[in-house]
């Protein structure tokens, strides 16, 4: 399954930007082959669009804001959030206001501190995490890109056979390979893995563990969100509880933009941020360095191409539903 080649991918909210990064003005991003403008208007709302002003095609990322519309940096025509052309600088007052002319837009909506994008009618909702309504906190890690595909990214997420060799230099056991069992619990979106792993835990850990033992047990429960999201909420023996979000949103075929936070139940004097984003990056590029080195195209039917063995059971269902989706909507359309 290659990305710009799969169009059910279209129908899904991926999380393409910090909303921060948009405070002064537009930026550009390529989501699935396709390159947007991600601008916020006057009341604060996000836009997503085509970054290309239908007039002489300049790129819209390459404009400025105008009184909570999106300027074009050529001539100055002006767009609303919906991509309509509200005002053209060469025109007479008389002669402005919403015109039959345009650029694509898409949805766009503000969640987690993030935008957020769907290019077709999404499938299912952005996802609402009971952590925020807990009240934890929430910790912003990683915005970066990754050169692996966002379905490798998500089975390496809820493989417990990993651990003990791509995480042998933090907290993998390489004396105990065999891969902790696990339950799953299939949603029409997704599925809720739950498993218990024990793992060793690293000076770097204890310090924002608040844990000295040389060893502790992680208690699991994976959310997969197709097609590319889960949430991996992670609870210690002393009542800590550590979720992390990471998307795998599709720029292309080969390249993934990975945007990661954390929700925790503790505080700033508990564990400063950087400590807590200090270890999860060791953990991170751990991840990268071996998933970077494979294949993007990944068969939803593995027959031949890639064997399994019995721990690779959320990775074969994550196929299988995908597959069954694609089937489902193919024969729909």
């Amino acid at each position: 399954m290659l990305a710009t080649a799969t169009p059910l991918l279209t129908r899904f909210w991926y999380p393409v930007m910090p909303m921060a990064m948009l405070a002064d003005g537009p930026r550009p991003f390529r989501l699935l082959g396709r390159d947007l403008v991600l601008w916020v208007d006057g009341e604060g709302r996000p836009a997503a669009m085509d970054d290309r002003c239908c007039h002489r095609t300049a790129k819209l990322s390459k404009g400025f804001y105008s009184e909570g519309r999106l300027a074009c940096g050529y001539h100055g025509w002006e767009f609303g959030r919906d991509g309509t052309v509200l005002r053209i600088p060469q025109r007479p007052p008389e002669r402005q206001g919403a015109m039959r002319m345009g650029t694509p837009a898409y949805r766009a909506e503000a969640r987690y501190g993030y935008l957020w994008v769907a290019l077709d009618e999404p499938l299912f909702d952005i996802p609402v995490f009971e952590e925020e309504a807990e009240g934890f906190r929430r910790i912003d890690e990683f915005y970066e890109v990754w050169n692996c595909a966002g379905l490798r990214l998500m089975e390496n997420s809820f493989d417990n056979a990993h651990f003990s060799f791509v995480h042998r230099a933090s907290f993998g056991d390489q004396g105990h390979p065999e891969p902790a069992k696990l339950e799953i619990e299939e949603h029409p979106d997704g599925f809720l893995m739950i498993t218990e792993v024990p793992v060793r835990n690293p000076e770097i850990q204890k310090k924002v563990l608040r844990m000295e033992n040389d060893e502790t047990v992680r208690s699991m429960r994976g959310r997969w969100y197709m097609p590319f999201l889960r949430k991996l909420r992670i609870r210690y023996p002393n009542g800590l509880s550590h979720s992390i979000v990471t998307a795998a949103t599709p720029i292309d075929d080969r390249t993934s933009q990975v945007v990661q936070f954390v929700f925790r139940n503790d505080t700033e004097a508990d564990a400063k941020a950087e400590d807590v984003i200090a270890f999860d990056r060791i953990v991170t590029n751990e991840d990268r360095d071996i998933l970077e080195s494979t294949d993007p195209d990944v068969p939803l039917d593995q027959a031949g191409i890639e064997f399994n063995m019995p721990s690779d059971r959320p990775g074969v269902l994550m196929r299988r539903m995908l597959a069954v989706v694609l089937a489902r909507e193919a024969k729909a359309a």
